[in-house]
């Protein structure tokens, strides 16, 4: 098995972009997201975000989807033609509409607003999600003392994202990661994340061959999985976002092996 199954220029032009989104995050103003914590609605799995007033500054926004265009462009010149266009798709309104689709995962509305528009089908949703991150992860520092665990099933806790990312850190302990926002909280060794599920006897790990690093935790009764990452064993911890995309290997073995990053909901009675 190929431990990297990600081209060389493909992980440097992601390292670009988080070096942009950490640029971008420092462009805003704190006061721009007012989290409203409401203990009730996290308890019932409600993301943080969703429950947080977000002043998006639609022009910053709007700077921004030129910035990873031109990025984009500068990793792949071909892709010049296809991007050229999408300024005179984009106005306040659009980019209004654009941030709530993405934050709520729409995939069916880009779809469509590519199919609209002429464009491939990943570009509008990859743009707008690039560009809402910095507002996510700076939603993730301000909340991140009150993100100690999330609900089974409900995704990242901050921003919903399903959840497919954990780190063993210190004496073992395992610490999931999102990717998205780049929250962090603590999780029991032995547990499912998307459906609770805490018996040995049902949830069981795949190794990768000539991957000393990595596991995958599987689930029986759900099919889900997430994939562990010992990062005691990196001089340089990568972001969440990176080690997401440079164990991409991980997850084509967990769906290759009929399992899925969200899991089944289980029909109760």
């Amino acid at each position: 098995m190929i431990k990297s199954v990600v081209s060389k220029e493909y992980q440097e032009l992601q390292k670009e972009i988080v070096k942009l989104q950490e640029q971008w995050k420092q462009q805003l103003d704190p006061e721009t997201i007012k989290p409203n914590l409401d203990k009730a609605a996290m308890t019932a799995g409600v993301p943080a975000a969703a429950l947080t007033a977000i002043n998006f500054e639609i022009s910053l926004f709007l700077q921004w989807i030129e910035e990873i265009n031109a990025t984009l462009v500068k990793f792949n010149p071909e892709l010049g033609p296809k991007l050229s266009s999408i300024s005179t798709h984009l106005n306040e309104e659009t980019a209004i509409r654009w941030i709530d689709e993405a934050f709520s995962f729409n995939h069916l509305y880009f779809a469509s607003f590519a199919e609209e528009n002429g464009l491939e089908e990943w570009i509008p949703q990859f743009l707008a999600e690039t560009a809402l991150r910095p507002y996510l992860q700076l939603t993730a520092e301000k909340v991140q003392h009150d993100i100690n665990h999330a609900v089974p099933g409900a995704g990242c806790p901050v921003c919903g994202e399903p959840v497919r990312l954990a780190s063993l850190e210190e004496e073992g302990k395992k610490v999931i990661h999102c990717p998205r926002c780049l929250a962090h909280w603590n999780a029991k060794r032995l547990e499912c994340s998307h459906c609770g599920n805490e018996d040995h006897k049902t949830i069981q790990f795949l190794t990768i061959e000539g991957d000393a690093i990595s596991q995958i935790q599987v689930c029986e009764e759900c099919k889900g999985y997430i994939k562990i990452i010992d990062t005691r064993q990196y001089i340089t911890k990568p972001s969440a976002a990176l080690l997401d995309l440079n164990s991409i290997h991980l997850d084509f073995v967990a769906q290759e092996n009929g399992y899925n990053s969200v899991g089944e909901k289980k029909e109760t009675n």
